[in-house]
């Protein structure tokens, strides 16, 4: 019991004066998310190659008051390893609350501007009460489970939650190929897998152009505007898609 909290105690001041060099190198490179990434040792950047992505979508939104969201904090069961992309996060939006949530216990990775919820992904009840509690979110990150079947009905949750002018991101997508996770290699349109899924959502941005009269649009019809396929990652815009066609109107040909 006393070596236990000894180790606490040394993880503690470990880990504050590691916040505080890593702060310090951040703030001279607050706007660019691959120094970032290095500075706080996050995969986002390294193992994968993520970041000039994510730089290129939320450079927007840098300096914003905002609800940011990412699924999954790192680290597996050990509670004093992860919440490394959590910190770059927080380095990057200067005035945005950083919101997590994990399987595993990551209370000691909280800190100013962080909140991390302990449950499962794809537990709709405790989703629901994070989203009572914070409201709606304007960026979402999924870097979760990464089974196929949760990342679709995480999405599937999550997405009305997010603001419109909001952007949803998937994460190493590849498991969409890899059996264990769900995925499959040769079924390339499998609408149970990742890809399968979002691909089977394009044909929606030109839902008013279908020549279906009567057509009921669905909700990602009306909601997503845009969609960015990357290697292993997924970005989904959210707004009003009512723009309408040169040549239809209410899906069939205009008289005259």
């Amino acid at each position: 019991m006393i070596s236990t909290i000894k180790n606490k105690i040394d993880w503690q001041s470990k880990q504050k004066m590691k916040k505080t060099i890593n702060a310090f190198k951040a703030f001279f490179v607050s706007n660019n998310l691959t120094k970032l990434a290095i500075i706080f040792k996050t995969d986002k950047w390294g193992r994968h190659f993520y970041t000039p992505h994510y730089q290129l979508h939320f450079a927007p939104y840098r300096l914003k008051k905002m609800n940011f969201l990412e699924i999954g904090v790192g680290g597996y069961e050990n509670p004093f390893s992860g919440g490394n992309s959590l910190r770059m996060w927080k380095a990057y939006f200067p005035f945005s609350k950083i919101y997590s949530l994990d399987i595993h216990d990551k209370a000691p990775q909280e800190e100013s501007r962080i909140k991390i919820y302990r449950g499962s992904q794809v537990d709709k009840a405790f989703l629901q009460s994070i989203c009572d509690e914070v409201g709606t979110f304007d960026l979402i990150v999924d870097d979760g489970s990464h089974i196929n079947e949760h990342v679709i009905e995480t999405f599937e949750f999550l997405f009305p939650k997010l603001k419109k002018g909001g952007i949803y991101v998937v994460e190493d997508t590849q498991t969409s190929y890899w059996p264990d996770y769900g995925g499959t290699s040769t079924e390339f349109n499998d609408r149970s897998t990742i890809y399968g899924f979002f691909k089977g959502l394009i044909d929606g941005l030109n839902h008013e152009e279908y020549m279906l009269e009567g057509y009921k649009k669905t909700y990602y019809d009306q909601n997503i505007i845009s969609m960015h396929f990357y290697h292993n990652m997924i970005f989904i815009y959210k707004g009003d898609n009512d723009e309408p066609s040169n040549y239809l109107v209410n899906n069939k040909v205009a008289n005259g």
